[in-house]
């Protein structure tokens, strides 16, 4: 997944609307910080803490639910070796 501005921007913005509504602690480089994001988005009662979830999951185009069956499309793509290199993805 690719971080960009935007991405960062609001994962930055719901960090600190998650800590002062539930105290959650994330970090930003945790590996599950964008799951416990959503996860605490689906939790608050906050308006807008949820329209930035909803965000969140548009633009790091993940679901809240883990369950999602991939598309032939994806499956195939699954197939290419990926490999980052400076921050981006190359398909090798």
């Amino acid at each position: 997944m690719e971080l960009n501005k935007a991405v960062l921007d609001c994962m930055r913005n719901l960090r600190r609307r998650l800590r002062d509504e539930q105290q959650l602690d994330i970090h930003l480089d945790q590996p599950d910080a964008i799951i416990t994001m959503l996860s605490g988005c689906l939790r608050s009662t906050d308006e807008q803490t949820r329209e930035l979830g909803r965000q969140l999951a548009r633009l790091t185009d993940q679901l809240a639910e883990p369950a999602a069956k991939p598309t032939p499309k994806t499956a195939a793509h699954d197939a290419t070796t990926v490999r980052i290199y400076r921050g981006q993805r190359v398909i090798a």
